[in-house]
């Protein structure tokens, strides 16, 4: 604070002012004011008193929103100043001290532009005399020192430079001036003739200022006290209730803390899920709704209490209902069929006996029995139905159904959940599947579990070992929730394109069941029942506004798709229907009947040439069987020699066992050149170049072992294998043939590519009876125990000599028979 004592009624003043409005203050005579000027005309206005005789006058706005105030928008009565110091800042306002001298009354505004100028009437003020003022002035002065003392942010020297002002009325001006005095009481005070009135004024503001900051230092202390150091972050919301208290005033319990105490109330919650749940509510409703803490509480009691805990779908037990469901949705399957159906009737039994009560207690064996059976794992190459499977079995036990893909998963809380200590923490995507299936038990897949990776984050397959175990999922506990969630009544069906790569102890808690593929016929009859129909409603088309014959289909399964299911037969059928419709919407479709020659019209040419045999003119080729991601496939391996010194190469991205099998050829051949009449000492100057197509795709496992023997024989002995017969099997050093896996999705490819005759190892022969009828009437299987007896059923009677043969190793070729 500053202080000029004068006497400013003896001044001489303009009869003509500029006229400074002020925003949210008032100016007090005998009083330094600092003021920001930002408006354009207010900072031309002190820009040119600066340069005159730097005497404005100051008047408060009645409206402080208004941007320019016009006459009329400002009080009358203000204060003439003398501008004593600008400062002009960078974006062009001003930092203006003006003094205050005098009181004066607009009697007549004379313009509004550039600036508000107004003839004025000074008003001296005289101080009143007498007891009566004397003590005003005392109770003023022990008033102020006591809000001085109240407020931490004023020094304690100030009470001195109050004791300096002897002047009644100048000390009302300047604690006006630093009292933070409203507008409209300040106007009052200083619009006052009588300076007994003024000190009057004043002393009611600063007794209600003393009070109330007498108060806050009374919540202020009550609040510390009350405090440690992990509440302080809910100061203010204890001063809120200090002040409540001091008011008289009950706090109403938080409608929201009350909103969710009634839905933890009417939610049938386990006791363990309530205790923690009304631990997380006690909290939330101690501490403020802006506190980051509460945002997180309210978040996790929505996911306590929307959770499905004891909400279960009831079972359909009528078995043949579930076997006609089954029937509708799916062709063939007949061992998935039967295994669902053995599960319902398990149930139905158990249901009905009595026995699933005497599971309910915490005895493990009863749990593990209630669950047994209950976790599938469909394998099988795409398009044979596994993920619509899941659907039809869900439907045919009246259960919701609910997936989620493991495809690409890297991270362990995707499956268990994030603490909640992590920023944006969720439930894992078990809990959510759940929660959006409404029931505790509906049927759950879990796609691609082939293809979960692992990374830093954590491994999921491992902890899906908890999930998918009987033993363990009753009390699931995922991290979010950290209290346990019953599993055990969910029906967990997995999905897999190949079995290696599922981890061990994984793969041990599911029951696997294959899905091999479809032959032709086998899609014949899915394209006709399934997949025209669904085609024909997708694309708009009515039932009998097109229709497709066999021969059409079969045209569309030989020459446009070669898979080991019918996820591209249906794209395939998906394309002919919307070709029609554009023909039957622009009224041009003459036939509704798709034949062979229009699905050539519809689709243009043939993607895939027939798979038909192979017969080969000249030695060193043989037709293996393998498996691949997509199904079976036939593996033409070829064999040619050179004049070298005796080596091997091998070429077409074979895998390490892979490799071993074409040296275990080579030297079984190379001990049997006599039986197979070949030159014994053309090997120590031949080199063997073995190749298997097609080059880009890698390859790896044992069982073509039988088919590099059969090639390398008929390379040095001349004589051709048998075009129309496939082989597998692994190949020991001995020449024994030892059983390998994927027998029917194998053969299927052979019946596929139209080979007449399969070799396979005679301890695969009991994998015969997975093999459809058609199947098994179109090919003669030839099961063998030893290579020797591999070859005479394979190998054509030789028409070249061995050195014939040598000489147009590098030209050979195969033509279509």
């Amino acid at each position: 604070m500053s202080h000029e004592n004068i006497s400013s009624n003896a001044m001489e003043f303009p009869t003509e002012l500029p006229i400074l409005p002020l925003r949210n203050v008032v100016a007090f005579p005998l009083s330094a004011i600092p003021l920001l000027v930002g408006i354009p005309r207010s900072v031309k206005l002190i820009e040119e008193a600066a340069k005159a005789d730097k005497i404005v006058g100051l008047v408060a706005m009645k409206d402080p929103s208004i941007e320019k105030p016009e006459p009329g928008q400002v009080y009358e009565i203000g204060t003439i100043a003398r501008v004593d110091r600008v400062i002009k800042a960078q974006d062009n306002s001003l930092q203006v001290m003006v003094h205050g001298l005098q009181k004066f009354r607009i009697k007549e505004w004379v313009g509004t532009q550039p600036y508000l100028r107004a003839e004025i009437e000074p008003l001296p003020e005289q101080v009143d005399q007498g007891m009566e003022l004397d003590a005003l002035v005392r109770k003023l002065r022990e008033l102020t020192r006591a809000v001085i003392r109240l407020s931490p942010h004023l020094p304690d020297k100030t009470n001195s430079f109050l004791d300096q002002i002897t002047n009644p009325l100048n000390l009302v001006y300047v604690i006006a001036g630093n009292a933070g005095i409203k507008v409209p009481e300040g106007q009052a005070i200083l619009e006052e003739d009588s300076s007994i009135e003024k000190v009057k004024r004043l002393i009611n503001h600063l007794s209600r200022e003393k009070e109330v900051l007498s108060l806050d230092k009374k919540i202020e202390t009550e609040t510390k006290q009350s405090m440690d150091q992990a509440q302080r972050e809910y100061y203010l919301r204890q001063q809120l209730k200090a002040i409540q208290k001091e008011l008289g005033e009950t706090e109403a319990e938080s409608s929201e803390s009350d909103e969710y105490r009634m839905k933890l109330e009417d939610a049938d919650l386990p006791e363990e899920v309530r205790k923690e749940a009304e631990r997380e509510l006690k909290r939330m409703s101690t501490m403020s709704a802006h506190s980051p803490e509460y945002s997180v509480i309210r978040t996790y009691l929505d996911w306590v209490v929307d959770l499905p805990w004891k909400e279960s779908s009831s079972d359909q037990m009528d078995v043949e209902a579930a076997r006609r469901v089954l029937d509708e949705d799916h062709y063939d399957l007949a061992d998935i069929k039967d295994r669902i159906v053995e599960y319902l009737a398990v149930r139905q039994l158990v249901r009905e006996r009595g026995m699933d009560k005497e599971d309910r207690g915490d005895d493990l064996q009863g749990r593990t029995a209630k669950a047994q059976g209950a976790i599938l794992c469909f394998v099988g190459p795409p398009g044979v139905g596994k993920t619509s499977l899941g659907q039809s079995i869900a439907r045919s036990l009246g259960r919701k159904f609910t997936r989620m893909s493991l495809g690409g998963m890297r991270d362990e809380a995707e499956i268990r959940g994030h603490r909640r200590t992590y920023v944006g923490a969720m439930p894992g995507r078990i809990i959510q599947a759940v929660k959006r299936a409404g029931t505790r038990n509906p049927v759950f897949m879990l796609d691609e579990v082939d293809k979960i990776g692992a990374d830093w984050r954590g491994d999921p397959s491992s902890a899906l070992l908890e999930v998918l175990d009987p033993a363990q999922n009753h009390a699931f506990r995922d991290h979010y929730l950290d209290v346990d969630f019953d599993l055990s009544d969910v029906i967990f069906i997995t999905t897999a394109n190949q079995l290696e790569t599922i981890p061990a102890p994984l793969r041990d808690r599911m029951e696997t069941l294959h899905l091999e593929g479809y032959t032709e016929l086998e899609k014949l009859h899915i394209a006709r029942k399934y997949l025209v129909p669904r085609q024909l409603r997708a694309n708009g088309l009515r039932e009998g506004e097109l229709a497709f014959t066999d021969e059409a289909l079969l045209k569309i399964i030989e020459d446009y798709t070669r898979e080991a299911g019918v996820r591209n037969l249906e794209r395939q059928i998906g394309s002919v229907c919307r070709k029609s419709a554009v023909r039957i919407a622009g009224k041009s479709l003459e036939n509704p009947t798709v034949t062979a020659e229009l699905v050539r019209d519809y689709l243009k040419k043939e993607r895939f040439e027939s798979e038909t045999c192979e017969e080969f003119e000249l030695p060193g080729i043989a037709t293996g069987l393998a498996v691949t991601a997509v199904g079976g496939d036939i593996l033409f391996i070829e064999a040619t020699g050179m004049k070298g010194k005796g080596g091997l190469t091998l070429t077409g991205q074979l895998g390490d066992v892979m490799r071993e099998s074409a040296q275990i050829a080579q030297s079984y051949v190379r001990s049997k050149a006599l039986q197979l009449q070949a030159d014994p000492g053309e090997f120590e100057h031949t080199d063997v170049h073995v190749h298997v197509p097609a080059g880009a795709i890698p390859k790896d496992g044992p069982s073509a072992g039988i088919a590099m023997v059969m090639a390398m024989a008929s390379l040095f002995s001349s004589r051709p294998v048998k075009g129309d017969v496939g082989m597998t099997g692994e190949v020991t050093l001995r020449g024994r043939v030892l059983p390998v896996g994927g027998i029917k999705m194998k053969v299927l490819a052979a019946h596929r590519a139209g080979l007449k005759k399969v070799i396979l190892p005679l301890r695969n022969e009991k994998d015969l009876d997975d093999l459809p009828e058609e199947v098994r009437k179109d090919i003669e299987f030839v099961l063998v125990d030893r290579i020797d007896e591999a070859l005479e059923a394979a190998l054509l009677p030789g028409a070249q000599t061995p050195k014939d043969a040598g000489a147009t190793h590098d030209h050979a070729h195969a033509v279509n028979c």
